[in-house]
């Protein structure tokens, strides 16, 4: 596709180089930071950076990290996130942090180097097809073949990141053209013909949707990453507390809404509270919001919220009735549509629900059990460093084990306040995040809360935190394994644990120093605070490794296949042997 120029700006009246034109689109979409690592094909662009000041190009150590930093920065922000490599293994490497960021809507443009077009298409030195490569897992991508097209596309690009349902946008840019001239032409507007994503929900829908909310007895809020995506957290406050909804969230849909409310019930789903599951399993109303009822959400789709009517608002009109069958679909910006919503809902008191919900609560807590003289619990580090830390951090994660006992006990407050890899579920995501959120939230402490499996795939970046003077922090729960392989393992395949185990790994404290940061390791209750509070006040990048008891497993927990009002409370071990077959098994 190629943007339509309505009234173009004609900002020279001189012909500029492809890199010129480049810097410049950036600068007028107000980017400040662009993550990359460099190659031949980008001389003359990653010059630019040199001589000019308005955008700070992040040298990254590898190129998947630069998509994750892209990623962190607008995770945290809420703009575009941009990410700029070479050709070949360069472009190759950003795929997966583009899958991730597809995978959850993320808006992230990636501008990567291509050989001369004349040369397109005969395996020259470092030639990748890049654009084919990543057709299935973009929003849009472009192979740019003539100068006059770039700064329309790249005008487009930003566009269609943004706008919609958020999204990697590709432009692979060949050497002639980052080299080569033309006048430099923006268009005012973007016009793209078969795309106007509708923001506002249609008014019958709306209407339906309030009735709906009024006539039922038991609804429940059921909250993705879209509600976030959209800045809607008033509005869904405003809906919950008026129509007096109990509210439960995705991975993703995480600090849409205050943990420590009262009408919060957490996460839902394959790892989320027993009384959320519960109390979905018995809703007459599911009240979704930017959720797309994903498999770790739902569980067995047949046995899912049997008995509820679902109203499902969504920007995407494809994810409407993709997974589950929906009474009341809303197309439209969750933002748009929740505060016309809320211009009907009355108040409304459910005294008979909201006292089940809160009795479920009581009796499905999520617990874990400590020992003196035993080693630290996961939960227990969960726990005490979202006390040290307070409300005001932003959070990031791996993948496995510790990210679902993050999203079971941080106090969160506000949106994009955690930031994690949900539908990829990427390992090696949560560090390189942390460095593009710390860049895009000055204002905050960033912690990254790693595995010790996820963070050895990535830690080559502490050298990026400590050459920009990035304080991230690492807060690592070390079983010295893969924990949530090992888990399945564990439970299901009768303690065989094959290719899990982490024995050999670094000492992180030495590994900090020798970038240059600060480290500390503990393994006794007793320092968890104390280090916590060190790790908090030192300056700069900083780990702190946690030995944590390598046998303790997350629960709740839904076995794969299975429905959620299945899910198993507590550790099965401790009564005999859970059995399972290998067609029970995960995908991951």
């Amino acid at each position: 596709m190629t943007a339509k120029i309505r009234s173009p700006i004609k900002l020279e009246n001189k012909k500029l180089s492809g890199a010129e034109i480049i810097y410049r689109c950036l600068e007028l979409e107000g980017v400040e930071y662009i993550f990359g690592h460099p190659g031949a094909i980008l001389l003359t662009l990653l010059d630019l950076f040199l001589k000019r000041s308005n955008i700070k190009h992040i040298l990254t150590r590898h190129e998947q990290c630069a998509a994750h930093m892209a990623e962190g920065y607008a995770r945290a922000s809420g703009e575009v996130g941009v990410c700029l490599v070479t050709s070949g293994p360069g472009a190759t490497n950003l795929i997966t942090g583009i899958t991730d960021a597809y995978m959850d809507s993320i808006p992230i443009v990636c501008l990567t180097g291509q050989v001369a077009t004349f040369m397109v298409g005969n395996d020259a030195f470092q030639e990748a097809d890049i654009v084919g490569m990543t057709r299935t897992v973009t929003k849009q991508n472009y192979l740019i073949k003539e100068i006059k097209d770039l700064a329309p596309t790249l005008k487009e690009a930003f566009h269609i990141a943004r706008t919609g349902r958020p999204g990697p946008v590709l432009i692979d840019m060949p050497k002639d053209i980052i080299l080569g001239e033309a006048f430099f032409q923006v268009p005012e507007e973007v016009n793209i013909r078969g795309y106007k994503p509708r923001t506002k929900g249609h008014p019958r829908q709306i209407k339906r949707v309030a009735e709906t909310i009024k006539e039922a007895k038991k609804p429940i809020l059921y909250v993705g990453g879209g509600a976030i995506h959209a800045n809607a957290n008033k509005e869904l406050m405003k809906l919950a507390e008026t129509a007096d909804i109990p509210v439960t969230w995705t991975l993703l849909g995480a600090g849409s809404f205050p943990s420590d409310h009262d009408l919060a019930l957490g996460m839902l789903g394959m790892h989320g509270t027993a009384y959320s599951n519960k109390a979905v399993d018995e809703c007459d109303l599911l009240i979704a919001v930017g959720a797309r009822f994903d498999d770790r959400v739902t569980g067995k789709i047949s046995e899912f919220a049997t008995g509820a009517k679902i109203i499902h608002i969504d920007i995407d009109p494809t994810a409407i009735g993709k997974n589950v069958p929906v009474d009341v679909p809303v197309v439209g910006d969750a933002k748009s549509v929740l505060h016309e919503v809320n211009k009907l809902v009355k108040r409304q008191k459910r005294t008979v629900w909201r006292k089940h919900v809160d009795n479920l609560k009581e009796k499905f807590p999520l617990t874990f059990e400590t020992a003196e003289g035993g080693p630290i619990k996961p939960q227990e580090a969960i726990v005490t460093l979202s006390e040290e830390v307070g409300e005001d951090a932003i959070y990031t994660t791996e993948v496995g084990q510790h990210q679902m006992w993050a999203a079971q006990f941080l106090q969160l407050s506000f949106p994009r306040q955690f930031i994690s890899s949900g539908g990829l579920g990427t390992m090696g995501f949560g560090f390189p995040a942390a460095i593009g959120a710390a860049l895009a939230r000055p204002d905050k402490l960033v912690i990254d809360v790693a595995g010790d499996g996820s963070f050895q795939m990535v830690l080559q970046e502490l050298a990026t935190a400590v050459q920009y003077g990035i304080p991230v922090k690492v807060f690592i729960l070390n079983n010295y394994g893969l924990g949530m392989v090992r888990q399945w393992q564990d439970l299901f395949m009768d303690r065989r644990f094959s290719e899990v185990s982490l024995e050999v790994g670094p000492d992180y404290v030495l590994l900090a120093a020798a970038y240059g940061a600060k480290g500390l390791h503990i393994d006794d209750r007793k320092d968890l605070r104390p280090a916590i509070q060190e790790m908090i006040k030192t300056p700069g990048p900083f780990i702190l490794d946690v030995a944590v008891d390598p046998d303790e497993l997350v629960f709740p927990m839904v076995p794969a296949g299975g429905a959620n009002r299945d899910m198993i409370l507590e550790d099965p071990r401790k009564k005999k042997p859970l059995k399972g077959k290998l067609g029970a098994l995960p995908d991951n």
